[in-house]
């Protein structure tokens, strides 16, 4: 009988890491390495603090990694855990492309990696379990399609994009794009701000010399605090954001709901950073090789005049 159990058990423990790539032992508590973008905005923060705070709540061991915004600082990073051993990944990539060979690293040393916020391209996308985060395209159609129903499809747009090669700079530009191609609305002017308010404020500024009152409409910026930068230069150049010049961005955070109270914004089309319970929860179903949704994105919500003032007193960001 002993030696049925002692087989028993030898053979759980022995599908449990075919099926997860690690080890766990029963009642220990995971541990994750997560290699987060960076620091640049307001959203990230939110975004940290939640990794943060949810793998605090659930006893999970959360090895944090800055990246600074610079993907090589995200790769060491990586390799770091899986040289740490660790039960579990998860990335927020600073850009898209150059992912396959440490994930590949990853595979081999058979620890599973969740992909969150930002999406990768990859040859083989077995290299990785899941992406958790908001579906950037769907956003940049829905900032497109309100212009459109406000302006009556006539316009002239500055865009701020965000950092370029990044998942959602390309996404927010092309479904934007896509959206008003057949409209009389027209980009006439595109420069990164890399995500980042003092660099969107920047970038307006240089609008503003190159541009003058009436040679645009719009500014549409792909997150928030671009956009709130890009306030700080329009009010300083004598114009009234939200009325001279219709102001759209993404993020939905509290400052942008509120700025649009305010009248300074028009649109905010909501990306929400609140991602620990979802990531956690994708990590330790992947883990006990439980199967798990190859792409879940998170439900994002769109604000105007219509219902901002409602809702700002609700947000947690």
């Amino acid at each position: 009988m002993k030696r049925i159990t002692a087989l028993f058990l030898l053979y759980s423990f022995a599908m449990g890491f075919a099926l997860t790539g690690t080890a766990v032992a029963a009642g220990q508590p995971l541990i994750v390495g997560f290699a987060q973008t960076g620091a640049e905005s307001a959203w990230r923060t939110a975004n940290t603090k939640s990794m943060k705070d949810e793998a605090a709540k659930r006893g999970i061991t959360l090895k944090f990694s800055d990246g600074q915004g610079k993907q090589e600082n995200q790769l060491s990073a990586v390799k770091n855990f899986i040289a740490q051993h660790v039960d579990a990944i998860v990335i927020a990539p600073v850009v898209e492309t150059g992912w396959g060979p440490v994930l590949k690293e990853a595979r081999d040393a058979k620890i599973p990696v969740i992909i969150s916020d930002r999406t990768v391209k990859v040859d083989d996308d077995s290299l990785y379990a899941c992406f958790v985060g908001s579906d950037f395209k769907t956003e940049g159609k829905l900032v497109a399609d309100w212009l459109v129903k406000q302006t009556g499809g006539k316009g002239r747009i500055l865009e701020l994009q965000g950092t370029p090669g990044s998942a959602p700079a390309n996404d927010r530009h092309s479904a934007f794009a896509n959206a008003i191609a057949t409209t009389g609305l027209k980009i006439i002017d595109s420069q990164s701000g890399d995500f980042r308010r003092d660099n969107g404020k920047q970038v307006m500024e240089a609008f503003l010399k190159k541009y003058k009152k009436g040679d645009f409409d719009i500014v549409y910026a792909h997150n928030d605090d671009m956009a709130l930068g890009a306030i700080q230069a329009i009010e300083d150049a004598g114009l009234k954001p939200g009325k001279d010049v219709l102001v759209v961005s993404i993020d939905g955070l509290k400052e942008a709901v509120q700025a649009i109270v305010d009248g300074k914004i028009n649109c905010v089309v909501e990306c929400n950073p609140l991602a620990g319970p979802v990531v956690y929860d994708a990590v330790q179903k992947v883990v006990a090789g439980q199967p798990v949704p190859r792409i879940s994105y998170n439900k994002d919500e769109l604000f105007d005049a219509t219902n901002a003032k409602a809702a700002v007193s609700t947000r947690q960001y």
